[in-house]
């Protein structure tokens, strides 16, 4: 394929127009049509576009139309089952926001229907692709701190943004925060360990956001805070610390890895602070030095989105699966245990205790 990828875009709110700035750095890439049933959302993503589009309020017309040879799809999160077994039989390249679904049983479900899909189904998970979170997962995985141990990420950010419908306040649509937030994180955890979950342990709770706030009547239920410690069966234990009602932070994430010999750090700063650069810092026991580098995202790329640049390198990668027929960086299968683990967090702070992920047939 030599042509342009042109993507249509199945939901045209803030991650779809996140999307939309990414492909626009994109020289083999263009948006070509654009489907979302809010008029607002669809009038906000053609100010950022340059050519012009078609326009959709209804998928199965989009699919129909055959214009486009990948999808994005940037729905609500409770929409995505449903979507997902109607574009499955336009059997285009897929990129499905995550989380890929809001419970794992739709995701099993989702990925028994697309055993023999023809494309490439992709589960964006765009904390992957940080420049800094990338470098030290290659340092890791390189054992320069030696067998991996320990694992800490934190993330203390602003609380969930309006998005239409307000749907977002609900875990009924979103699967809950440490679905819709934090799968992100439990993706990273299991990649950097490079083992499988055995057991959840989780506390939090709504503390301050969104208190004040009726939908219909119905006050919103999404966690604004929570501590999560997840075991994995090389032994490797990893540990979130989520905050929602700290804005006012120079580093939306930091990271921290132990090894046997050493230990890699590493920040994420927020979007707010303008900062594009990030230093990563790798400490030795034994001779006590240590390497500190400064990792710049170029401002083009930084300013085309709110994470840190990765979803840009998430695209240029996607695109690289489809023109050399290669297997997705991201499958539906990493998608899946994502949720997995959000969900056993989730069940863990309802119940009060641990959750084995041998409680989900994985």
């Amino acid at each position: 394929m030599n042509e342009k990828i042109k993507y249509a875009i199945i939901g045209a709110g803030c991650m779809g127009q996140e999307h939309i700035l990414n492909i626009a750095l994109i020289d083999d890439a263009e948006v070509v049509a654009l489907c979302d049933t809010s008029e607002q959302s669809i009038k906000e993503s053609l100010d950022l576009l340059n050519n012009e589009v078609a326009i959709f309020d209804n998928y199965n017309d989009l699919i129909e139309a055959n214009i486009a040879n990948a999808f994005i799809i940037a729905t609500p999160n409770f929409t995505h089952i449903d979507i997902l077994k109607d574009v499955m039989k336009s059997e285009v390249h897929l990129l499905i926001e995550k989380p890929l679904c809001t419970t794992v049983k739709d995701c099993q479900e989702f990925e028994k229907l697309a055993e023999n899909y023809p494309g490439v189904i992709w589960t964006a998970m765009e904390y992957r692709y940080m420049p800094p979170v990338q470098r030290m997962i290659k340092e890791i995985h390189n054992k320069t701190i030696g067998d991996l141990k320990m694992l800490s990420i934190r993330e203390h950010r602003f609380p969930f943004l309006h998005k239409v419908d307000d749907w977002n306040r609900f875990a009924i649509k979103t699967g809950g925060t440490l679905v819709e937030k934090c799968c992100h994180f439990f993706d990273l955890m299991r990649l950097i360990a490079q083992s499988e979950p055995t057991r959840v342990y989780a506390s939090g709770n709504q503390d301050v956001n969104h208190l004040d706030e009726t939908y219909n009547g119905i006050t919103p239920d999404i966690l604004d805070n929570a501590f999560v410690i997840v075991d994995f069966k090389n032994g490797v234990r990893a540990f979130l610390d989520l905050c929602m009602f700290a804005e006012n932070s120079e580093y939306q994430e930091e990271l921290c890895a132990v090894g046997s010999i050493g230990k890699i750090e590493t920040e994420v700063p927020s979007n707010a602070s303008g900062i594009t650069n990030s230093d990563i810092r790798i400490g030795m026991r034994e001779d006590q030095t240590a390497l500190k580098e400064n990792i710049t995202v170029d401002p083009k790329i930084h300013d085309a989105g709110h994470h840190h640049g990765s979803t840009y390198y998430e695209h240029t990668s996607f695109i690289n699966a489809i023109r050399n027929n290669t297997e997705p960086e991201v499958s539906l299968s990493d998608g899946l245990i994502a949720v997995a683990i959000g969900e056993a967090a989730e069940k863990s702070i309802k119940e009060g205790r641990v959750v084995q992920m041998s409680e989900f047939n994985l």
